[in-house]
């Protein structure tokens, strides 16, 4: 039986001690992962964050969700979660991504597919104390070394089945759609053989977007909002699902909001601009509704994808900055038990 838990990425980000306090009351509800965005101009330093954490905790692991090479190269990725990992016990993960974001706040292309492939190649022999050969005069190896396993965000096909080949687990951000899930499990698999590992070997975790409002116009329009920003970022996604865009196309729809679908300020009005979907298609790409509706379409993709570990339902909106206490509460009532 897979030991599975609830993570999330939104917690009490005022000060380092008040986000150690919100991940100890995490914890106290049943919460197994705290995660922290990597956003230099926004958030306190993610490793900073997570050793606060983890000093106020004895289960809650830690990672960033998500690291990437464009803003803090292998090296300094493998550096930084070693030393959560030794002031944690252990207690400590690496998620790559393409950086989304925060990346773009500092006018920065996301990373590529090659890119996080070889970051995640590079930090996995990194932190095993490996030596690797980087043109220098001596190879380079980290010298305080820890064991942390290092995981992939993906959306798209290839990039899945590359994070079989390499990641030692991978967080699905393809929605809740039984096509779409089916795929990137395939992918995964495909990459793993490819290489000769065991698929098993590769652990697997659901990044989900999550609406609690009450509204069904709020619902209607967010969960619309949502699917479109699939389609803005991995439009094979539709394909598969045997959807179709049939509205303005995206770029022009792009132009009037910022930075994108998944994050615009205001989710409804994003929503609103793409009232076109049906609602097949919005209610595949992310979770909606009352806590016993939630659960209940979590448990639907529990049944499509046995194998997940980690489910994160990450919040849309964004709760309010320094009063996530409610979000994590729900989580622990509705979430924590279905899993």
């Amino acid at each position: 039986m897979i030991n599975r838990s609830i993570g999330l990425n939104r917690w009490d980000w005022r000060t380092p001690s008040s986000f150690a306090e919100s991940v100890r009351y995490g914890e106290s509800v049943g919460i197994g992962y705290a995660f922290v965005p990597v956003n230099p101009l926004a958030i306190w330093d993610p490793y900073v964050l997570m050793t606060a954490g983890a000093a106020t905790t004895e289960t809650m692991r830690f990672g960033p969700l998500l690291e990437t090479p464009v803003l803090r190269p292998p090296a300094v990725a493998a550096g930084s979660i070693a030393s959560v990992a030794e002031l944690s016990g252990g207690r400590a993960m690496l998620t790559y991504g393409i950086g989304d974001t925060a990346v773009r706040w500092l006018g920065k292309r996301p990373a590529r597919r090659a890119e996080l492939e070889a970051a995640t190649v590079e930090t996995k022999a990194l932190l095993a104390g490996e030596r690797l050969d980087v043109g220098a005069v001596e190879p380079a190896w980290l010298r305080h070394a820890r064991p942390a396993p290092v995981w992939l965000a993906c959306s798209g096909p290839r990039s899945l089945e590359m994070a079989g080949r390499v990641a030692d687990g991978v967080f699905l951000r393809v929605g809740t759609n039984p096509a779409n899930l089916a795929a990137a499990m395939a992918a995964i698999r495909t990459g793993a053989e490819a290489v000769g590992r065991d698929p098993a070997e590769v652990s697997i975790g659901v990044i989900v977007h999550t609406c609690r409002s009450q509204d069904p116009a709020e619902i209607r329009a967010i969960t619309r909002a949502m699917a479109a920003g699939f389609y803005e970022y991995a439009p094979a996604l539709f394909a598969q699902a045997g959807f179709e865009w049939t509205g303005t196309p995206i770029e022009e729809l792009k132009q009037q909001l910022w930075p994108d679908f998944h994050h615009a300020a205001n989710l409804v009005a994003a929503g609103g601009l793409v009232d076109f979907l049906d609602d097949e298609i919005a209610n595949s790409f992310s979770f909606h509704g009352t806590g016993a509706d939630v659960a209940a379409q979590l448990q639907s993709v529990l049944d499509q994808a046995p194998e997940i570990e980690i489910v994160v339902p990450h919040p849309v909106p964004m709760p309010v900055r320094d009063e996530p206490r409610d979000y994590v509460t729900w989580l622990g009532e509705h979430l924590v038990p279905a899993v």
